[in-house]
């Protein structure tokens, strides 16, 4: 519990106001402490720690593409971005009527070349959505938020005259936070991964920890993908893998480079197979997931980021 109620502070939820406070929350454990005893038989009694099976069934997507240097797509790159500034402007009191909820969005448009690879052209549309306190301005706050939070993050090149900006477009956002909205559990998966550039397998991320393939796998998926595209095999990929629960050797992978590659698909898997090993205990292995680093997971996406710690950003240099 102190770690649940450290979290709430870090957040910024240190007032009744802002819809909890920190210093008065009561957080109750309801878990049974019941063990899983049917999975676990199933899974890794009895096995090494390489050799364990997965969790869970399940499908997990990798993506990456060649439009940004993180090999990751531009539009949801500054949608994480503009949401790291929003709080970095309530924290550092720039804007110090915001409170802690608060959401983006960047629509893009972009130029498809015969090759199949992407350039961004411009961006087309932005949202963002963010809570307040109860005495400003909404013309004010549309203000602040184009100066202090959009023209610091997205470059001058991408807006024009034609851009469109929906800020606060409901108009009032008081209350918010666990108060408004009890959409934390789950999370949305889109917004962790890669906006919609990807297909999702369902599972989330947050809440589970470094032995669910829904995370693992996951993780996993975006490695080979940025290590294909990196390794110049493709401008962009989605890597598709999936796990039938207690068995450690995916059930599939499938490789989709959308016609910006060179390789067809049997030499993908030859490659993959010859430089990762997909059993979850090996993915655990190596991308060092027993180290504490989900924390820095939790808001702005888990991919497209350069944080330390972050191994599935760190592509391989593979050869065919």
């Amino acid at each position: 519990s102190r770690s649940s109620v450290t979290t709430v502070k870090h957040i910024g939820f240190d007032d009744v106001a802002k819809g909890m406070d920190y210093k008065t929350v009561t957080i109750q454990n309801l878990l049974s402490g019941i063990p899983g005893t049917d999975i676990a038989q199933g899974v890794h009694v009895g096995r090494s720690e390489l050799d364990i099976g997965a969790g869970d069934q399940g499908l997990m997507f990798g993506y990456a593409t060649d439009e940004t240097p993180e090999l990751f797509p531009l539009s949801h790159l500054l949608a994480n971005r503009l949401g790291m500034r929003l709080t970095q402007v309530r924290k550092d009191g720039t804007l110090p009527y915001l409170r802690p909820d608060g959401k983006t969005q960047v629509t893009m448009e972009y130029v498809v070349h015969t090759d199949g690879s992407l350039t961004p052209r411009r961006v087309h549309t932005v949202v963002i959505s963010t809570q307040h306190d109860d005495k400003v301005a909404l013309a004010t706050l549309q203000k602040d938020l184009m100066e202090h939070v959009i023209m610091p993050i997205i470059p001058e090149s991408y807006r024009d005259e034609q851009t469109i900006y929906h800020l606060n477009p409901s108009g009032r956002f008081v209350i918010g936070g666990p108060q408004g909205d009890a959409g934390l559990t789950g999370r949305k998966i889109v917004v962790d991964t890669y906006g919609g550039w990807a297909a999702i397998g369902g599972g989330c991320f947050s809440g589970k920890d470094f032995t669910k393939v829904d995370r693992s796998a996951a993780y996993a998926a975006r490695w080979i993908a940025k290590s294909l595209v990196a390794s110049g095999f493709c401008h962009r990929c989605q890597v598709q893998i999936s796990y039938a629960i207690g068995i450690a050797q995916p059930t599939s992978i499938y490789v989709e480079d959308f016609g910006t590659g060179s390789l067809e698909h049997d030499e993908y898997l030859a490659i993959i197979r010859s430089n990762f090993d997909l059993r979850p205990g090996a993915i655990v292995r190596d991308l060092n997931l027993r180290k504490p680093r989900f924390l820095k997971t939790a808001a702005y996406g888990a991919f497209g980021r350069l944080d330390a710690g972050f191994e599935w950003e760190v592509p391989r240099i593979l050869k065919r």
